[in-house]
This record gives C-alpha cells, structure tokens and sequence, in this order.
C-alpha cells in the first residue's frame, strides 16, 4: 500500500462513499491525509447511514461538516442528505455550497435551513451535471440568470415548486436527459393544476405521486416514459418518434395520448392500471419493433374485452418477453387464446395468478403451445396464509398439472415466485 500513488489512494477514499468512512481511513497516515486533501473526489454525508448523525445537535454536526468539506479540495460529487436532523443555519450550508461550487459535478442536496435557500442561484451558472433537491423549495426561476449549462439530471423529490417555475427550470437547462418528479407540491395560481414542460434533450422522465388536471410535455428527443403512483386527467406527450420505452403503474388517468411517439417503442409495461383495450391497442399497435410487453393486474373498462393472443402474435413480431397476469370474470379469460398465430419470438414468458381457479393450468399449457422457442418460464402467484381446503386442493391440482406439463417442455426453465 505503500507505493500506491496519492491519485489511487484518492479514488480508493472516493468509492468508500460515507463521509464517516473517508475521515478514518484517511488517518492512517500522512500520504492518505494528503490524498484525502489533494484527491478526494466525492463524499457523502447521510443521517441513515450513521445513526450518530442524529443524536448530536445540530451546530455540532455543522462543525462536523464544515471541517470536513474544508479539508478537501476539488470536490466532484457532494451528497448532504439528513432526513431526520434539525434546521442547520443558512450560512454554514452557503459556505459550504460556495466552497465546493466551481469543482462541483454532482449534488445531492436534502437540508433544512433557516432561512431556506436558493439552491439555483447559488450553482447556477456552474459545471453542475446531476443535481438532487428533496424536501427543499424552488421560487422565482430566472432561466438568464440561474442557468445550467451543463447539467445532464436532474432530481426533484417532494420540492415545493410552481407549475410556471418548473417549466422555467426546464429552460434553465439547455442540455438536460434525465428529469425525476417524485411527489411536488405543485403550487397554482387557478383552480386547474395544469403542466407544460418543454425540453428538446431530455431522454428520460420518471414521474411519482403526483395529481394533475393536466400534464403535457413535449421532448422530440425522449426515449424513456415512466408514471408511477399518479393521478391525472390527461398526459399527452408530443415527441418524434423516440420513445423506446413505456411504463405505467398504479396510475389514474382519464385521457391517455402518447401520440405519435410509438413507432419505435421495444418496452410496454403496464400494471395496476384500467384501461380501454381499443383504445390502448390503437395506441401501440404500431409498435412493430415491441420486444417486451407486461400486462399486469390490468383492469378493463369493459368487462366483455379480451385480448386475444392472436392480435398479439401478428402485431408484435420481434416480441420475445411475455408477462400476462391470469384474471377470470364471470367465466371471461381477460387474455383470450383464439386463433393460430404462434409467438415465435417469445423466450420468456412470466405468468401469475391473484385468485388460481383450475382453469390456470389449462391456459398455461395453451400459452406453452403458443410459445414454440420459450427458453424460460416464471409463474407468480399468491398464496394467502388462511387457505381453504378447496383453496390447498387448487394448488395442488395446478402443482401436480405443471409438473406432468414440464416433462413434455423439458427445454424450458421453470422457476415459481409465490408471496
């Protein structure tokens, strides 16, 4: 260790990742003093990873932070995250914030001070790449003044931020690819919560736990679309034909419109969500380069719709991942085995039940037949603590069914993930 240069010893404390960590491994000697000085390139301070943070007051931990972040010169990545620490005084962070800002790359920024503070206008302006905020507040965007022009990502989690400031942001960074809302406080002027956000780079957009009248973005270059856990009237997305990859989950939307953003999409993930087969079909149905579809605990807003694995077959031709969740209403199958068209593409195939009757085993099997070059298959299923004897006799059945199955599919693996 010995003959390790500063530099290695310096990307050796970086990837320890905990401030805590660095601080003791960098008292082993004067060389890695020196490299913790002269080449420390990232360091994290977060109140769960070390329960210590939270039992010391908060001008203790101030002193703490500042005498560490000051040791260091040329820090790339700085994550101050301390969900659970009192207010810290808002000149010890700026001091911080103002040492670090010309070297800064990455920040991730989760702290209660008093007075709040103007994040933007303090790293505007700066070679910042990624940014976090959580549990902060964003007001007065000046997109000419509090500029970003190098920032790639950017994270919001539980910021208070107004629809008109958010879009604004958005401007504010001319290079941006990755955006994450996760729960803000979207703060409106009328009675409709609308937003309208624009980027001509952004790639990638995770939206969480958030409800809107209106959602409407436009990025002709996205290539990534993930809702989750939403509530919305309408999200239209106008892009260019980008979008690669679509997942929903757990979401509430009235009008649904990706526009004509599908015809180069391989992912569709849809889960926990009601939808209007019709209309979502016309939707994707010129996905012809689709290689994974998921339709899981999927609702219909008819109960006579069925999605027949035919349209499927003929529609999807390079598709070779499968997931379908089984659901029987009133003797309907949701997923309907007409026609002939094999899945000849499909490798994996992933199957689940909430309720098992003794019509799965069946579908399984008919669902095998479909799949002529399946080299893997999953089956998830409930299985409730307080069961029945018919309950236990069901399972046994399908247990006893999939067995004698497999021995005539003894090229496909098999595994069960039951919860």
């Amino acid at each position: 260790m010995e003959h390790l240069p500063v530099e290695v010893i310096g990307n050796i404390l970086s990837r320890l990742g905990g401030a805590r960590d660095v601080v003791i491994a960098s008292a082993t000697c004067r060389k890695w003093r020196e490299a913790c000085r002269k080449h420390l390139h990232t360091l994290e301070f977060n109140s769960g990873d070390w329960p210590f943070y939270r039992d010391i007051t908060p001008r203790r931990l101030e002193i703490l932070i500042t005498q560490t972040i000051f040791q260091t010169t040329g820090l790339q990545g700085l994550s101050i995250l301390m969900d659970d620490v009192d207010e810290f005084s808002a000149s010890t962070v700026i001091a911080w914030l103002m040492y670090t800002r010309e070297t800064l790359r990455r920040l991730s920024y989760n702290v209660r001070t008093s007075p709040n503070i103007n994040i933007l206008e303090i790293c505007g302006r700066q070679k910042l790449e990624k940014l976090l905020l959580a549990h902060n507040s964003i007001a007065g965007v000046e997109p000419n003044f509090q500029r970003f022009p190098c920032l790639k990502s950017l994270s919001l989690s539980h910021v208070s931020i107004s629809a008109l400031d958010l879009s604004l942001l958005l401007t504010a960074c001319p290079k941006l690819e990755s955006l994450e809302l996760v729960n803000p406080e979207i703060a409106m002027s009328d009675a409709q919560v609308t937003v309208e956000l624009s980027s001509p780079t952004l790639k990638s957009i995770y939206v969480e736990t958030i409800s809107l009248d209106k959602f409407m973005l436009e990025a002709d270059s996205i290539e990534r679309l993930h809702l989750r856990d939403c509530a919305l009237e309408l999200f239209e997305l106008i892009g260019k034909g980008t979008l690669k990859y679509f997942k929903i989950d757990d979401v509430s939307v009235i009008h649904l419109d990706i526009g004509e953003t599908v015809d180069n999409l391989e992912i569709v993930d849809v889960s926990n969500f009601t939808i209007i087969w019709p209309k979502f079909y016309q939707m994707i149905s010129r996905s012809s380069k689709l290689s994974k579809l998921r339709l899981w605990d999927v609702a219909f807003d008819d109960e006579d719709e069925v999605v027949d694995l035919e349209t499927i077959a003929v529609c999807f031709p390079q598709l070779n991942h499968l997931s379908l969740s089984y659901e029987l209403r009133d003797g309907v199958m949701h997923y309907g085995l007409q026609g002939s068209s094999n899945l000849e593409n499909v490798k994996v195939l992933e199957l689940g039940w909430t309720v098992i009757n003794d019509h799965f085993s069946h579908w399984v099997e008919e669902l095998l037949k479909r799949c002529p070059n399946l080299k893997k298959m999953i089956i998830f299923g409930v299985v409730s603590e307080a069961k029945s004897h018919e309950e236990c006799q069901i399972l046994a059945n399908f247990t006893s069914s999939i067995v004698q199955l497999m021995r005539k599919y003894m090229y496909v693996e098999v595994e069960f993930e039951y919860e």
